[in-house]
């Protein structure tokens, strides 16, 4: 008897995918979209640009499955389609107004103390948090990122460690939650 397809591990899927196996890249679609669009969209997509370059990355990935040798995790390598695929479409939109935000923006704090990643982000600029997303969410090298959005190396490297250094005083100035923690003796 067949393992049901959320028991198989991601490399057993992506070789049945290329082999034309449609539920099987279903069930990858399932698992991994939602860490896609989030990537997009801390790369700055609003959300039907995020889901339209998501589903193009899915696509291209389902074509170019048997290329996929689970060297990486495939999340990281749907994730590096998908910021591919968001950099080309980003550089090719004429309309596309790069939307520098303000550095003082107080991020959002829930009911119970806590600021989310995504919350975070939006107080980085854009180039920062372009970099960001691309370099620890879609695991882009810095030469990578500089090739891909045509900027000197340098920069790159800058707003990177800019937009680390200002997510970590954003995220270390919440609240810590202090529950029953164990203490080993």
């Amino acid at each position: 008897m067949a393992k049901p397809l959320r028991e198989l591990h991601d490399v057993e899927l992506a070789a049945l995918s290329a082999a034309g196996g449609r539920r099987e890249f279903g069930e990858l679609v399932r698992r991994h979209s939602p860490a896609v669009r989030g990537l997009l969209r801390r790369m700055g997509a609003q959300p039907a640009l995020a889901d339209d370059v998501a589903q193009d990355a899915f696509l291209l990935a389902f074509e170019k499955c048997a290329e996929f040798r689970g060297e990486g995790t495939f999340g990281a390598w749907i994730k590096r389609i998908a910021a591919r695929i968001y950099l080309k479409r980003r550089s090719k939109d004429a309309r596309y107004v790069a939307e520098v935000e303000n550095d003082e923006v107080a991020p959002n704090v829930d009911s119970a103390g806590r600021m989310d990643l995504d919350e975070a982000m939006k107080g980085l600029t854009e180039p920062e948090r372009l970099c960001v997303s691309l370099c620890h969410g879609a695991g882009l090298s810095h030469p990578e990122i500089a090739a891909a959005i045509n900027l000197p190396l340098g920069t790159v490297k800058s707003h990177v460690k800019r937009g680390l250094d200002k997510l970590r005083a954003r995220l270390q100035s919440e609240p810590v939650a202090h529950g029953s923690a164990s203490h080993v003796g």
